[in-house]
């Protein structure tokens, strides 16, 4: 179990090591250095999703070295309250970027092991706190859907 506290309020989250078990361990690796301390949810589309976990207040990415497999293909969905990996266009590009489903996308899932059909993969879900997630998915945004309001993520640790 996840506790990610953020300035609108903590959310937990259940990861699921058995079916994204190289996706688990790479996102542990920066809950356990302390990467996301300070980072913000810096890209918030409201019937879309909630994206965090690169980026300081400032905009300023902070380096993300560990790069992981895509592990889409586990069968898990991205579904309203999941957690999935971002990357860029290539699909084993994740770092330590996630976002959290706000509504179901399929879209996003796996079709095939192909540049557009790898998908992105889900390793978790929220199990306490979507209320949280509602109100960051709501936060007027600007240019490059950035919030107007700083949501910060102040600390995310494992629970015991």
């Amino acid at each position: 179990m996840i506790l990610m506290k953020t300035t609108k309020g903590d959310i937990k989250l259940e990861l699921d090591a058995e079916k994204a078990p190289k996706t688990v361990a790479n996102f542990l690796t920066y809950v356990e250095s302390g990467h996301y301390s300070g980072t913000i949810f810096h890209r918030v589309i409201s019937n879309f999703m909630i994206q965090g976990g690169g980026l300081t207040a400032n905009m300023a990415e902070k380096r993300a070295p560990n790069k992981v497999e895509n592990e889409a293909n586990n069968g898990l969905k991205n579904v309203r309250g999941s957690i999935a990996m971002a990357r860029t266009s290539d699909p084993h590009s994740a770092g330590a970027q996630f976002f959290i489903n706000v509504v179901d996308n399929g879209f996003l899932d796996f079709k095939s092991p192909t540049q557009q059909g790898w998908g992105y993969c889900v390793f978790g879900k929220v199990v306490e706190g979507m209320d949280v997630v509602d109100a960051i998915r709501n936060i007027p945004t600007g240019s490059g859907d950035v919030p107007r309001e700083t949501i910060t993520i102040t600390e995310v640790t494992v629970l015991k």
